[in-house]
């Protein structure tokens, strides 16, 4: 294509080479190190036709606000995440808002290209289409609904990079989020403030998730609970009735499986 892409990569070495890709694809690409200066290029009244972001970003504008800011400066522009976490790709395309979605790492060249050229094909078929003639909205099932709702997320996980990466794409969800790196802090946060789900890994330094989950089902019976565990729900131990309503979440897992799960929890009352 020929169309302008705006690439945000706080690393220097993908930067270069996202830039490479995407020039050798025929597009006209602009770079920023962060949400900040990418959001200088928007204001500057250049036309961009797609913005591609890294997740987790430095700086104060995080990317799910870079996102937004970006559909108020420009409307039309098709918005492309993508995150370092995972090892598998995104299989479902990672819809989170109409025109944002997400792209996991590792990619190959085709991966890019093709995902790229899809949401910029079917940018060019939303303004080619008279509005009037969109469909509106079919009626969503309530369980759908109401996992779209903000809720309040404590996380609990003690390794850096996924506990960033998860508030991340909680964060793209729409929801408010607390990351705490382990069983100890969340029983602080927990004591201080509401929230509505748990999102805890098992493996945790002193207490483990499994035993906070069981703590917080008993002194909290309103709030939901999802578990990321390695080992499916083999790593929920004792009577399988303490666990009603707790949704285990496989590792490793992706933006699908976040909200399948948030929806599995909003759906279940506990």
């Amino acid at each position: 294509g020929r169309e302008t892409i705006l690439a945000v990569e706080d690393d220097a070495d993908v930067r270069a080479t996202v830039v490479e890709l995407l020039t050798e694809l025929g597009y006209r690409v602009l770079r920023a190190v962060d949400g900040q200066s990418a959001l200088s290029i928007l204001k500057s009244g250049v036309a961009v036709d797609l913005l591609f972001t890294d997740v987790v970003m430095p700086g104060p504008v995080r990317s799910p606000d870079l996102a937004r800011q970006a559909k108020a400066l420009q409307p039309d522009i098709e918005v492309l995440f993508t995150s370092g976490y995972t090892e598998n790709a995104i299989v479902h395309g990672g819809r989170l808002d109409p025109g944002v979605n997400l792209l996991s790492k590792p990619y190959r060249r085709e991966d890019l290209a093709r995902k790229v050229r899809a949401l910029l094909d079917q940018r060019q078929q939303r303004l080619l289409t008279p509005k009037l003639q969109w469909p509106e909205r079919a009626a969503e099932p309530a369980a759908t609904q109401e996992s779209a709702r903000r809720m309040h997320v404590l996380l609990v996980e003690d390794d850096e990079d996924i506990r960033a990466s998860a508030s991340e794409l909680l964060g793209l969800l729409g929801h408010a989020v607390m990351p705490v790196a382990s069983a100890e802090e969340a029983r602080v946060a927990l004591a201080a403030e509401p929230f509505d789900v748990l999102f805890t890994d098992v493996t945790l330094p002193g207490m483990s998730g499994v035993d906070l989950a069981r703590e917080v089902a008993l002194r909290k019976p309103a709030m939901r609970i999802i578990i990321a565990s390695g080992h499916g729900r083999a790593a929920l131990d004792g009577d399988p009735q303490q666990w009603l309503g707790v949704v285990v979440l496989p590792k490793p897992y992706a933006l699908p499986q976040i909200q399948q799960a948030l929806a599995q929890v909003a759906a279940t009352a506990r």
